[in-house]
């Protein structure tokens, strides 16, 4: 699968993929080619290769190959240009590359080059992992890989390509949490903040499993944390899913078990500084709500009709 913009070079996306490499434009070579990175004096395939993304040195003309290998290509600029220097600021639509997250779910978008993370977000960073994300996915700064970078030696352009192809193997972690419905049938979620970005999104009460814990025992424990819950039974199982994500730089697969927690009524009052989690608000939610709202919220309200019902 594969989105077809108004450009002159498609995009290479499909839903689920690993990593979409985001490069600035369409240079000549490639409108021409119908693909990305065609100047035979670009690296970035070579690179691929070479930093194990690709079993075989691909074409550009094979760029499709790269989605069963859980990977895709897009531009942070649709406009074919003489060079990257002749694109003006509204040539650049974080609309758009949002809209490819929404649609897509990368877990991560990894900017070839720094100027084509520059022309979206207006701000200038080191190579590698960065604070900022997309919703969920997470943003990577490699070099670039053009002609016009040649003072960048291959070997350390490698080195970056190389970094992120173990980057995206994510830490595993197992998580429990808890949807804590009172009398009124409200759900008491919890507000994350990225402090690099502003970012919120809102999710369950929870956290993860430590080495040698219950599930029951981490629950218990991340509801007395977080929301100062002690004394509560626990219920059937809600939901059970995995997603990926970006946390301070570092890529998770978390495993998460989500149970039914039912209380006449409680007003959250964490019990430890929950600052370093990005944790900056608590809110009851009404089914209706939760269905109604533009906010990145849990799905998890289909679960618990039939589970209240």
């Amino acid at each position: 699968m594969h989105g077809l913009a108004n450009t002159d070079v498609p995009d290479v996306l499909a839903p689920g993929l690993r990593c979409v490499f985001c490069g600035i434009n369409p240079g000549r070579v490639s409108a021409a080619a119908a693909a990305h990175f065609a100047n035979p004096r670009n690296d970035f395939w070579r690179l691929l290769h070479d930093g194990g993304f690709t079993p075989r040195l691909l074409d550009p003309q094979e760029q499709f190959e790269l989605i069963p290998l859980g990977y895709g290509v897009t531009n942070a600029a649709y406009r074919t240009t003489p060079g990257s220097g002749d694109l003006r600021r509204g040539d650049f639509d974080l609309g758009r590359m949002t809209g490819v997250v929404h649609e897509y779910r990368p877990s991560v978008i990894a900017f070839v080059g720094k100027e084509a993370y520059r022309g979206l977000f207006n701000e200038r960073r080191e190579l590698g992992p960065q604070l900022r994300t997309i919703e969920s996915t997470a943003l990577y700064v490699l070099p670039s890989t053009s002609p016009a970078n040649a003072a960048v030696p291959y070997a350390e352009r490698l080195h970056w390509f190389s970094a992120l192809r173990r980057w995206i193997e994510p830490t595993h972690r197992e998580a429990v949490r808890a949807a804590v419905v009172d009398l009124d049938q409200r759900v008491l979620l919890v507000q994350f903040e990225n402090d690099a970005t502003g970012d919120t999104w809102w999710g369950t009460p929870g956290g993860g499993v430590e080495s040698g814990e219950s599930e029951e025992a981490a629950l218990r424990r991340e509801l007395r944390e977080e929301i100062g819950l002690d004394a509560f039974d626990i219920g059937p199982l809600v939901d059970e899913n995995a997603r990926t994500f970006a946390f301070k730089q570092t890529l998770y697969l978390q495993h998460n078990r989500v149970h039914l927690v039912r209380v006449d009524a409680h007003h959250p009052q964490p019990t430890v500084d929950l600052a370093a989690e990005g944790v900056v608000a608590f809110r009851w939610w009404t089914l209706d709500e939760l269905e109604r709202t533009d906010e990145r919220v849990p799905e998890l309200v289909a679960q618990l009709r039939t589970l209240l019902a």
